[in-house]
């Protein structure tokens, strides 16, 4: 096992740059998934790190070695790729052992004995085994690719990684082929699977709840650019900018463009079409933007119907009567996109809310979960 360590990690397509001065460290062990849309350098920097893709700046660390100039096959690493890549004309047990009857080490002796199997034939099956037991694989090692399911064969992909014991795991975005159901269970295998062999992984994805569900850590990306690294919980409840809030959570964050106005001895968040009060406990982060305009983020599981009993108590500051345009049940809870003014705003309530399209109700925003915004920076005020 091994730590991974970046340096300004740069990569320049001519004048696209894609991935921009990417200082990141993956300790020993972890699970770091890297998450961003589409084009924002994530998987051009997972390349980078398998070697496949030459560096333009910066270094790349695994353990204490670096690897700049290592050729991928020496860098002790096993890459899981999105579309599997298996041999269609290989059984499952000739494609997890393929890798291994390939490897092959220095003699110090003249051509044509000049190398040498790195593994006996003993050794190959022992890993090839051990990992298909690991992945439910034992019944199907003499089957062929196609006569296997996209779960199957992605399992196949990661004995193929596993059966190498590489220090490092790298995914490019492996279940983004299966169906809805199926990528929920092979979520759960995978995170199973890193808690059992403790390998340092490095996982990719455009999906932020496998982002949410599988990650020690969450680098969220954008143009090349890292927005912020941290726990899925604290990127979720303390969003370094406007973007890491509107990629984290589904659906995305709220963002109202507000006028922040002393009141009392508080501040308020004025809308024109409706106002709400700023928490007292963050008086000293806000008082800077007295009287700028900013953005107020409410996430959608943050507004509650008033006619129900909530978490939340109603109060002068923090409700707000809206119109509601679109009801969408989701069984446990109702998704609902309500407008106030010119303000479109989404809020997931409680499945017993009597509201309807049409209707006019009020609603509870809980302010001690807000989040506000330099609009001209996008950062984080609170």
């Amino acid at each position: 096992m091994a730590s991974v360590r970046l340096n300004e990690l740069t990569k320049e397509f001519k004048e696209v740059v894609a991935v921009n001065k990417l200082t990141l460290e993956i300790k020993d062990k972890e699970f770091l998934v890297l998450v961003g849309p589409s084009g924002c350098g994530k998987t051009t920097a997972l390349r980078m790190i398998a070697g496949l893709e030459e560096a333009t700046g910066g270094e790349i660390f695994i353990g204490d070695r670096l690897v700049n100039d290592v050729s991928p096959k020496d860098r002790d690493i096993a890459m899981v790729f999105q579309n599997y890549a298996l041999y269609p004309h290989m059984s499952v047990y000739d494609n997890m052992s393929f890798g291994l009857r390939l490897k092959r080490l220095p003699t110090g002796k003249l051509w044509p004995m000049n190398t040498r199997r790195a593994f006996s034939k003993q050794e190959i099956d022992r890993r090839v085994h051990e990992a298909a037991r690991f992945l439910g694989l034992e019944s199907l090692l003499q089957r062929k690719p196609k006569q296997l399911s996209g779960g199957q064969r992605q399992r196949v992909a990661l004995g193929r990684a596993i059966v190498r014991e590489p220090k490092v795991f790298l995914m490019d975005e492996p279940l983004s082929n299966l169906d809805a159901k199926l990528r929920v269970q092979t979520r759960a295998e995978l995170i199973k699977l890193h808690r059992r062999l403790g390998i340092t992984t490095i996982y990719v994805t455009h999906d932020q709840v496998e982002a949410m569900t599988m990650g020690d850590r969450i680098a969220v990306l954008n143009n090349g650019i890292m927005q912020q690294c941290d726990t899925p919980l604290n990127l979720y409840n303390h969003p370094a900018n406007m973007f890491v809030a509107g990629f984290i959570g589904s659906p995305a964050m709220n963002m109202v463009s507000v006028t922040v106005k002393a009141q009392g001895d508080g501040f308020v968040a004025d809308a024109g079409a409706f106002q709400v009060e700023l928490p007292k406990a963050m008086a000293d982060k806000i008082k800077p933007e007295e009287g700028k305009t900013c953005m107020l983020g409410i996430r959608p599981e943050d507004i509650y119907d008033k006619n129900l009993e909530g978490l939340v108590k109603p109060t002068a500051g923090n409700v707000v009567k809206v119109n509601v345009d679109v009801v969408e049940p989701l069984g446990n809870d109702v998704e609902m996109h309500i407008t106030v003014g010119d303000h479109t705003l989404t809020a997931m309530v409680d499945n017993k809310t009597k509201a309807r399209s049409g209707d006019q109700i009020e609603v509870i925003f809980d302010m001690d979960k807000s989040h506000l915004f330099d609009k001209a920076t996008e950062t984080a005020v609170y």
